[in-house]
């Protein structure tokens, strides 16, 4: 629990038109809503009240250096707080609703919290395409800051009920409506510069971006400060060690496989048997759920670094990083 906080009760709402009309109330009222979306559930807050913006971090002990991202419900919200241009209405034709975030200058008289953009002046912005978040949205008519709904550093929740066992007690009600269908956090885009920029690799594939943009997209340097969400070094922690590129798992090991694996034991999972990196995005977060709580170290297979498999690796070596100062993202 965060220091001097008393647990609450966390309602649990259905996304019928009373569980929505509740979570609108609450959102108003300054209190945590987790969502789902088509990527994870998010954690939100009215991006526009500092106060429940701050909440966010105190739920999940999170750094208030590291950025969130403002959900809206169409690319017409979105242009009410930043400055658009040419590539922002390419990529929302092409990909709004969707796992696309896209990075852009704040425009004056935002009023979007500045812990929402960690101080910077850009601000992330993603139109979610589940239903349940459209809805929610739609009614609000106001941005939601909402990183993924689990305490911070840990694996992102594909489910309500991965909310719950982290956040339970913390946050004031869970919008539970389903697993999401893609189960990566999604891609995000930087377009402050001339050319569009990756800085996070997600649920939308790097090829597709390109083919619609018609050219490659600029690399961020590793040491750059901070300009996105989930770009710390240590994310998406297990308790136990992760070991990556593992072809079969050591003594002590659970394992978690790609593709058809002839030595599988009743205790070892799969992203995908068929090798498919669609199904492998969806699975991730989960199956690392379902083994962090074996209580073993965890050996992960090679994953292709191919269309989704660069998002899905990269968040496998965020898992893996070793933990420090810097694994509180």
């Amino acid at each position: 629990m965060p220091e001097n906080t008393a647990p609450i009760t966390t309602e649990c709402l259905s996304p019928s038109p009373a569980g929505l009309a509740r979570a609108v109330e609450l959102l108003q009222a300054g209190a945590l809503v987790s969502f789902p979306t088509e990527t994870v559930y998010g954690l939100g807050a009215d991006a526009r009240q500092g106060k429940a913006v701050a909440a966010i971090y105190a739920a999940k002990g999170r750094p208030s250096f590291n950025p969130l991202i403002a959900h809206v419900a169409s690319a017409e919200a979105a242009q009410r707080y930043v400055r658009w241009n040419h590539w922002a209405e390419t990529l929302a034709q092409a990909f709004w609703p969707g796992p696309l975030t896209l990075v852009l200058p704040l425009k004056p008289g935002h009023g979007i919290s500045k812990l929402v953009t960690a101080g910077l002046q850009t601000l992330a912005l993603r139109v979610p395409a589940h239903p349940s978040a459209q809805k929610l949205l739609q009614a609000l008519d106001g941005p939601v800051a909402a990183p993924s709904a689990n305490p911070s550093g840990k694996i992102s929740p594909t489910r309500a009920a991965h909310v719950m066992a982290g956040l339970s007690g913390r946050i004031a009600a869970v919008l539970e409506d389903g697993s999401c269908a893609v189960g990566l956090e999604s891609t995000i885009i930087g377009l402050t510069t001339e050319t569009p920029m990756l800085l996070r690799p997600g649920g939308l594939a790097v090829e597709e971006i390109e083919a619609v943009l018609g050219q490659p997209l600029a690399n961020r340097d590793i040491h750059d400060p901070l300009t996105a969400p989930g770009q710390l070094l240590s994310h998406y922690a297990p308790q136990e060690r992760v070991r990556l590129n593992a072809t079969e798992p050591r003594a002590g090991e659970c394992y978690l496989g790609f593709g058809r694996y002839s030595g599988a034991r009743a205790s070892d999972l799969s992203l995908s048997d068929s090798g498919d990196l669609v199904e492998a995005a969806a699975n991730l977060f989960g199956q690392l759920h379902l083994l962090d709580q074996q209580g073993k170290p965890i050996a992960v297979a090679p994953i292709p670094q191919a269309g989704l498999g660069l998002a899905i690796n990269d968040r496998l070596q965020r898992a893996a990083a070793p933990r420090g100062d810097n694994a509180q993202g």
